[in-house]
């Protein structure tokens, strides 16, 4: 699959200023190589509870193949070309409720999201990992909205033992374009061989997956030559993607426009290091 390295943010402005001349913007964004939906975002745009997509969503069976079923949302518009996919997989012993808030805000800026129940509620990283890929697969190939899906574009999420599982599904399938774990819990420490962009999201007090045994040393493991970013948020605790969060929400958002729809127009949003009041810190590996 395509591991296409962003360009710069001077072709992005240069994309920005064709687009306005030469037609509909997906239209034109996708003619010059890139995959924007949505009109240029601001701090406003990003930190809204919905974009500018309707969303619908379908529901899967647990009876499906290889993970336990959930709930697909995805933007109802049909003249936008196909969609990024994104399969978000909740932690251990809890469901696809969790983390269901992330499903209409995502796909509402321009996403095809899964939001997914995992074949066992104790299933490990691994299986979670398994489990992700399986709901990528299905949501390309099986769903009812496969047509809207741009299967060269996918990316994975998840909190817990499902943040360990996105990163390892990010390590073990070249096919996955972006990675967004949130709290990551796994037993292992070393993703050296990880070369997918992978955006850390921690909680300086989470007693669970503590960021000193779990999220950093995750992030300290993969190679500087891979995009990626740590963000620690201030007084969380292990829970916070349970509940509908702003920041998490909105440096999510641009990570995977950056690496799913190549949008260089979200690179302000992450490079240089943002300093909103609740970030206790943040490293990345700024190519900007």
């Amino acid at each position: 699959m395509r591991r296409t390295r962003v360009t710069t943010l001077l072709s992005a402005a240069a994309l920005a200023l064709a687009t306005a001349f030469v037609g509909p913007a997906g239209q034109a964004a996708h003619a010059a190589g890139t995959y924007q939906h949505g009109p240029d975002p601001t701090e406003d745009s990003i930190e809204a509870p919905r974009g500018p997509f309707d969303v619908a969503e379908d529901r899967v069976s647990s009876l499906v193949s290889g993970f336990g079923g959930g709930t697909i949302y995805y933007p109802t518009a049909t003249d936008e070309g196909t969609f990024a996919a994104i399969a978000i997989s909740p932690g251990y012993t809890a469901s696809q409720s969790s983390i269901a808030w992330l499903g209409p805000r995502l796909a509402s800026q321009g996403f095809v999201v899964f939001t997914i129940d995992t074949n066992s509620r104790y299933d490990q990283p691994g299986s979670r990992a398994d489990q992700l890929v399986a709901a990528l697969d299905h949501l390309t190939q099986d769903s009812d909205v496969a047509d809207r899906v741009d299967p060269e574009r996918l990316g994975v999420a998840g909190h817990s033992m499902g943040g360990g599982g996105t990163l390892e599904a990010a390590l073990e399938n070249s096919d996955i374009d972006a990675a967004v774990p949130f709290a990551p819990w796994h037993t292992r420490k070393d993703f050296s061989g990880l070369s997918t962009p992978t955006f850390i999201i921690g909680g300086e007090s989470d007693s669970v997956a503590p960021v000193r045994r779990h999220s950093e040393p995750f992030y300290e493991s993969i190679p500087d030559s891979t995009d990626k970013a740590y963000m620690e948020l201030e007084r969380a605790n292990h829970f916070f993607p349970n509940s509908p969060d702003t920041t998490t929400a909105k440096y999510t958002l641009s990570w995977f426009k950056l690496f799913l729809d190549e949008d260089e127009r979200y690179a302000q949003f992450l490079c240089p290091a943002p300093d909103d009041s609740d970030i206790g810190e943040y490293r990345d590996t700024c190519p900007y």
